[in-house]
């Protein structure tokens, strides 16, 4: 079920997207990549159900 979601998140997901273009320029192959956006996913989903919060896609990211 992920991979249709990572598939259509690298296209329309912000976040998504720039870490799969990001992973892509590093020279991974893009199942690799693909396989990341489907672990981003689920951080995502599991930070939703566990703060009880609407997802904002203008969330900081801190590095």
């Amino acid at each position: 079920m992920l991979y249709m979601a990572a598939i259509t998140a690298k296209r329309y997901n912000p976040h998504v997207k720039a870490q799969y273009e990001r992973l892509l320029a590093r020279g991974k192959c893009k199942m690799s990549a693909l396989g990341a956006a489907m672990r981003k996913l689920v951080h995502l989903c599991f930070g939703v159900l566990k703060t009880r919060q609407p997802y904002q896609a203008d969330y900081a990211v801190a590095r």
